[in-house]
């Protein structure tokens, strides 16, 4: 199981495949939806901004999961978990995915 977070990186200009996935969920969270000029949908919904935490958290969960199913198969969404700081307004994701073996992916269908 992999934590990846929204805290910024260094980026692997050659990664293996693992890297490139982690950097790939990464890229999705950190994106705001309607930011990529070819791809619109890309990326997560920031209409959550102004929810109340425990309503951000249950939306957000749904959002990036789906975003990271859309933009990313490779990785399946084990857990997000989030650290919160209630008097900033502040919500950090912490997504925990697996890597998805293809071919099992394939072989299930």
């Amino acid at each position: 199981m992999i934590e990846v977070t929204i805290e910024p990186q260094p980026i692997h200009w050659s990664p293996d495949e693992t890297q490139e996935i982690i950097q790939n969920v990464r890229t999705i969270m950190m994106t705001a939806q309607g930011s990529v000029p070819l791809d619109r949908a890309f990326g997560l919904d920031n209409s959550v901004l102004d929810d109340p935490i425990p309503v951000a958290q249950a939306r957000l969960t749904g959002i990036i999961t789906s975003a990271i199913r859309t933009y990313e198969p490779r990785a399946a969404v084990v857990q997000v978990r989030y650290e919160a700081d209630q008097q900033q307004g502040m919500l950090q994701p912490i997504v925990q995915i697996e890597i998805v073996d293809e071919s099992e992916e394939v072989a299930e269908r």
